[in-house]
Protein backbone atom coordinates (compact mmCIF):
# COMPACT_ATOMS: atom_id res chain seq x y z
CA UNK A 1 0.00 0.00 0.00
CA UNK A 2 2.92 2.38 0.54
CA UNK A 3 3.77 2.22 -3.19
CA UNK A 4 0.17 3.13 -4.03
CA UNK A 5 0.30 6.00 -1.54
CA UNK A 6 3.61 7.27 -2.97
CA UNK A 7 2.30 7.23 -6.54
CA UNK A 8 -0.96 8.82 -5.41
CA UNK A 9 1.00 11.72 -3.92
CA UNK A 10 3.15 12.05 -7.06
CA UNK A 11 0.10 12.21 -9.33
CA UNK A 12 -1.76 14.58 -7.00
CA UNK A 13 1.22 16.98 -6.96
CA UNK A 14 1.49 16.80 -10.77
CA UNK A 15 -2.24 17.32 -11.26
CA UNK A 16 -2.22 20.32 -8.92
CA UNK A 17 0.73 21.86 -10.76
CA UNK A 18 -1.39 21.83 -13.91
CA UNK A 19 -4.46 23.13 -12.08
CA UNK A 20 -2.35 26.01 -10.78
CA UNK A 21 -0.95 26.92 -14.19
CA UNK A 22 -3.87 26.36 -16.60
CA UNK A 23 -6.06 29.15 -15.14
CA UNK A 24 -3.01 31.42 -15.20
CA UNK A 25 -2.89 30.88 -18.97
CA UNK A 26 -6.59 31.79 -18.99
CA UNK A 27 -5.71 35.10 -17.29
CA UNK A 28 -3.29 35.85 -20.11
CA UNK A 29 -5.78 34.73 -22.77
CA UNK A 30 -8.43 37.03 -21.30
CA UNK A 31 -6.00 39.95 -21.60
CA UNK A 32 -5.12 39.28 -25.26
CA UNK A 33 -7.41 40.85 -27.87
CA UNK A 34 -9.15 38.39 -30.19
CA UNK A 35 -7.43 40.08 -33.13
CA UNK A 36 -3.99 39.19 -31.74
CA UNK A 37 -3.67 36.02 -33.77
CA UNK A 38 -0.17 34.68 -33.06
CA UNK A 39 -0.13 35.40 -29.33
CA UNK A 40 -3.63 34.05 -28.86
CA UNK A 41 -2.86 30.92 -30.88
CA UNK A 42 0.30 30.27 -28.83
CA UNK A 43 -1.57 30.63 -25.52
CA UNK A 44 -4.39 28.40 -26.76
CA UNK A 45 -1.88 25.77 -27.84
CA UNK A 46 -0.19 25.90 -24.43
CA UNK A 47 -3.52 25.64 -22.60
CA UNK A 48 -4.75 22.78 -24.79
CA UNK A 49 -1.56 20.76 -24.39
CA UNK A 50 -1.51 21.36 -20.64
CA UNK A 51 -5.15 20.33 -20.27
CA UNK A 52 -4.52 17.13 -22.24
CA UNK A 53 -1.46 16.44 -20.12
CA UNK A 54 -3.05 16.95 -16.70
CA UNK A 55 -6.27 15.07 -17.41
CA UNK A 56 -4.66 11.61 -17.19
CA UNK A 57 -2.69 12.78 -14.16
CA UNK A 58 -5.95 13.69 -12.43
CA UNK A 59 -7.50 10.36 -13.41
CA UNK A 60 -4.51 8.49 -11.97
CA UNK A 61 -4.53 10.60 -8.78
CA UNK A 62 -8.23 9.92 -8.23
CA UNK A 63 -7.93 6.26 -9.20
CA UNK A 64 -5.07 5.64 -6.78
CA UNK A 65 -6.96 7.59 -4.12
CA UNK A 66 -9.91 5.26 -4.58
CA UNK A 67 -7.56 2.27 -4.31
CA UNK A 68 -6.30 3.65 -1.00
CA UNK A 69 -9.84 4.33 0.13
CA UNK A 70 -10.90 0.73 -0.53
CA UNK A 71 -7.67 -0.57 1.00
CA UNK A 72 -7.84 1.41 4.24
CA UNK A 73 -11.58 1.93 4.51
CA UNK A 74 -13.72 5.05 4.51
CA UNK A 75 -13.87 6.35 8.06
CA UNK A 76 -13.63 9.68 9.74
CA UNK A 77 -15.29 12.97 8.99
CA UNK A 78 -12.02 14.37 7.64
CA UNK A 79 -12.10 11.81 4.83
CA UNK A 80 -15.68 12.74 3.96
CA UNK A 81 -14.66 16.41 3.75
CA UNK A 82 -11.57 15.54 1.69
CA UNK A 83 -13.68 13.48 -0.70
CA UNK A 84 -16.09 16.38 -1.14
CA UNK A 85 -13.16 18.69 -1.95
CA UNK A 86 -11.77 16.18 -4.47
CA UNK A 87 -15.17 15.98 -6.17
CA UNK A 88 -15.07 19.79 -6.29
CA UNK A 89 -11.59 19.66 -7.88
CA UNK A 90 -12.85 17.22 -10.51
CA UNK A 91 -15.67 19.66 -11.29
CA UNK A 92 -13.11 22.50 -11.43
CA UNK A 93 -10.99 20.47 -13.87
CA UNK A 94 -14.01 19.84 -16.10
CA UNK A 95 -14.93 23.54 -15.88
CA UNK A 96 -11.41 24.39 -17.05
CA UNK A 97 -12.08 22.24 -20.11
CA UNK A 98 -15.31 24.12 -20.76
CA UNK A 99 -13.54 27.47 -20.39
CA UNK A 100 -10.79 26.31 -22.75
CA UNK A 101 -13.41 25.38 -25.34
CA UNK A 102 -14.94 28.85 -24.96
CA UNK A 103 -11.54 30.46 -25.56
CA UNK A 104 -11.00 28.23 -28.59
CA UNK A 105 -14.30 29.42 -30.08
CA UNK A 106 -13.55 33.04 -29.18
CA UNK A 107 -16.65 33.02 -26.99
CA UNK A 108 -15.15 33.78 -23.57
CA UNK A 109 -16.73 36.84 -21.99
CA UNK A 110 -15.05 36.79 -18.57
CA UNK A 111 -12.42 39.35 -17.62
CA UNK A 112 -8.85 38.65 -16.61
CA UNK A 113 -9.82 39.78 -13.10
CA UNK A 114 -12.45 37.02 -12.89
CA UNK A 115 -9.82 34.49 -13.98
CA UNK A 116 -7.42 35.79 -11.33
CA UNK A 117 -9.96 34.83 -8.66
CA UNK A 118 -10.78 31.57 -10.45
CA UNK A 119 -7.04 30.82 -10.38
CA UNK A 120 -7.04 30.74 -6.57
CA UNK A 121 -9.57 27.91 -6.17
CA UNK A 122 -7.07 25.03 -6.39
CA UNK A 123 -4.76 26.79 -3.91
CA UNK A 124 -7.56 26.97 -1.35
CA UNK A 125 -8.49 23.35 -2.03
CA UNK A 126 -4.88 22.23 -1.57
CA UNK A 127 -4.60 24.04 1.76
CA UNK A 128 -7.87 22.53 3.01
CA UNK A 129 -7.07 19.01 1.79
CA UNK A 130 -3.55 19.10 3.24
CA UNK A 131 -4.86 20.16 6.64
CA UNK A 132 -7.57 17.50 6.55
CA UNK A 133 -5.11 14.72 5.64
CA UNK A 134 -2.35 15.68 8.07
CA UNK A 135 -4.29 17.01 11.07
CA UNK A 136 -7.47 14.89 10.69
CA UNK A 137 -9.40 17.46 12.74
CA UNK A 138 -12.61 15.40 12.92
Amino acid sequence: MLWIKAFHIIFVVSWFAGLFYLPRIFVNLAMVPVESGAERARLLLMATKLFRFITPLGVLAVGLGLWLWFGYGFSGGWLHAKTALVVGLIAYHVWCGVLLAEFSRGASTRSHIWFRFFNEVPVLALVAISILVVVKPF
